[in-house]
């Protein structure tokens, strides 16, 4: 008696409108997937093929900021030359770039 037909019709769900919801959405997951994870994946893999192709008498820079030259590679670790008798051990993924020959003499 009090309720109106109008309330009724204005309940119904509307439809029609699924795929539009999600378009911003979808396009967010895009934008973050071409700014963010691609080019981090691509960095990665450039990193491993590094680290992969170190060898005795490359010129090395770490992630700490030493500079070097590889004696010895190990399966995980590298022994960086400092200076004359100065040697140490690092991971290898500790090392940040492989410097042009030369680098070392010419800081010195």
């Amino acid at each position: 008696m009090f309720i109106s037909n109008a309330y009724a019709e204005a309940a119904a769900p509307v439809q029609g409108a699924g795929l539009m919801d999600f378009l911003p959405l979808i396009a967010l997951v895009a934008v973050f997937y071409f700014l963010v994870l691609r080019p981090q994946a691509k960095r990665a893999k450039e990193q491993k093929a590094m680290v992969e192709a170190l060898q005795r008498g490359d010129e090395i820079m770490t992630t700490g900021g030493i500079v070097g030259r590889v004696n010895k590679v190990y399966e995980q670790y590298a022994g960086v030359e400092l200076a004359e008798n100065i040697e140490i051990t690092v991971q290898k993924a500790s090392i940040q770039s492989v410097l042009p020959k030369g680098t070392i003499k010419a800081i010195k």
